[in-house]
């Protein structure tokens, strides 16, 4: 039995914050299940999700934005060396890409840590041990983020909405979509949610 989880994501998009604990879960429940953590690199500097959907993910998830993340909330935001970063990690030390994703998150969501300049990353990659070159905190998409995009292209046109964070998880051949909003107040719900629609899928067969 092979599994996959294939999670489209932005590392400053609040959604994508909220629903990474789903993925947390589902790795949890399947430890031998291949994650894929896709970075849509959405957010270029120029805008932000803003403070209402933070309070909306915030009343929706429970999960705690810190002072320092609200004070700028409104700022525009850029997630580009995030992209770089998480694509290179996937590459190259894969087994660490949720583990950093998840510091990630806290650092930018409950610690404010815009994480936009190489020195932003200096407590992640010491906490680590990653060896990224300088070039991964470049203001521009590396080669390996812009091939990542391509990806997501396809996972979009499969599942039909260009919308994220989304959610698509494989066993053997099949795939679902994973409704991550159903699951956004209770993560570990997404777990048996997901063994039921295979179980059905199976059942059909």
């Amino acid at each position: 039995m092979t599994t996959a989880l294939y999670f489209v994501y932005d590392s400053h998009c609040p959604w994508s914050y909220a629903a990474t604990p789903l993925v947390n879960a589902l790795k949890q429940a399947h430890p031998e299940m291949t994650v894929h953590l896709l970075h849509c690199a959405h957010y270029i500097g120029k805008d932000c999700a803003g403070e209402a959907q933070v309070e909306t993910v915030a009343q929706i998830s429970g999960l705690k934005f810190g002072k320092d993340h609200l004070r700028y909330v409104n700022s525009p935001k850029s997630s580009i060396a995030c992209a770089n970063l998480m694509t290179w990690l996937q590459n190259k030390q894969g087994d660490k890409q949720l583990d950093v994703l998840n510091a990630i998150q806290k650092a930018h969501f409950v610690n404010g840590n815009p994480l936009d300049k190489k020195h932003d990353f200096n407590a992640i990659i010491e906490q680590f041990k990653l060896s990224p070159s300088n070039k991964v905190f470049r203001n521009e998409l590396s080669i390996d983020a812009e091939t990542a995009l391509e990806t997501i292209a396809e996972i979009q046109q499969l599942i039909g909405t260009s919308n994220f964070p989304a959610l698509v998880m494989t066993l053997n051949d099949d795939a679902i979509f994973i409704d991550h909003s159903k699951h956004l107040a209770d993560p570990q719900s997404v777990v048996s949610a997901v063994s039921n629609e295979f179980a059905a899928i199976q059942a059909n067969k």
